[in-house]
């Protein structure tokens, strides 16, 4: 699936669900698919393209030139949003997490492929301390952004408004119906709680969070508009965002051999984990359908493997 500046966020897209086949899932009578939603596009897949279709759209409502976002160094927001801001006509300014990445730019660059492929797309960067970053929603931090870089239309960190609500709510259409539950990924919580907004009352949605601690509750609660019929699965984070072990690298590496269905290390390999080994351990019921949504962020693929590389471990995502 492709998309261009004329078709991007003019229509509701729909994506395929791909039967996974595996000795488990005849063993313990489960029925599993994956929405492959990161087929959309390659570097605005997933989420990010749910987040950011009614976002670019009120943008463009508002005559804005320019979009500004934030985000860490390894942010598959910001690449996206680079490269969708391109598609539409957009400037893109993004506001990226640490100084120390913008003393000798060109060396970030060429050791950092998701800040290289956001600055093909014309993006151009700010990097700042850690600390002001923390400063990022005070008006006072958001008027000097205004004195530097003009009128410019402002998409938080990890895309998550209620905007971008609207459009993970499209994520989920009549035929998915069927299943029984439907799988996401949770980082700022706004794909699930588009999803669980537009969930049947029969279908429970279960949360993986890539992150630690219990704060994420109060995020979808936000936007959520059920509060029955969703939970999170918290024991699959690995350590926390970011963090991984051999087992999950050799674990996401068997998946795509055995499926042909890539997986990024950071959220949906980690699910994807979570789901079988709850499979494994009968935490669902015999006869489950059961719907994974895949998020996309595969582009951080590239950069993943070379922090493996740079630890000097004999370990690479295929």
């Amino acid at each position: 699936m492709s998309l261009d500046k004329h078709s991007f966020f003019n229509n509701i897209i729909k994506t395929q669900n791909q039967h996974i086949v595996l000795s488990v899932l005849k063993e313990k009578n489960i029925e599993l698919y994956i929405k492959r939603e990161d087929q959309i596009h390659p570097l605005v897949s997933g989420n990010k393209f749910r987040k950011l279709k009614y976002n670019l759209q009120e943008a463009t409502n508002q005559q804005k030139k320019t979009l500004l976002t934030f985000g860490g160094a390894f942010s598959n927001h910001i690449v996206a949003t680079a490269v969708a801001g391109t598609l539409r006509g957009f400037r893109t300014v993004g506001i990226i997490r640490g100084d120390e990445l913008g003393k000798d730019v060109a060396k970030t660059l060429a050791n950092n492929s998701t800040l290289r492929k956001a600055s093909e797309s014309g993006m151009k960067f700010e990097f700042i301390s850690r600390e002001y970053y923390r400063e990022k929603t005070r008006p006072q931090f958001i008027e000097t952004l205004q004195e530097k870089h003009g009128d410019f239309y402002s998409i938080p960190e990890g895309g998550t408004n209620e905007l971008a609500i609207k459009g993970c709510e499209e994520i989920l259409t009549t035929e998915d119906s069927q299943f029984d539950y439907i799988c996401s990924c949770v980082g700022t919580g706004g794909t699930i709680s588009g999803i669980i907004n537009n969930a049947k009352d029969h279908q429970k949605v279960l949360g993986f969070p890539a992150l630690k601690g219990d704060f994420l509750e109060n995020e979808i609660l936000k936007y959520a508009k059920k509060q029955e019929n969703w939970e999170l699965i918290k024991e699959y984070h690995f350590g926390g965002y970011g963090k991984y072990t051999d087992e999950l690298i050799h674990f996401i590496n068997r998946f795509k051999s055995e499926t042909d269905i890539p997986l990024d290390p950071i959220y949906t390999g980690k699910m994807m984990f979570g789901v079988l080994d709850m499979i494994n351990n009968k935490r669902f019921p015999n006869g489950s359908k059961i719907l994974i949504i895949h998020t996309g962020g595969l582009q951080g693929i590239e950069g993943f493997n070379q922090r493996l590389k740079s630890k000097q471990k004999d370990l690479k995502i295929l």
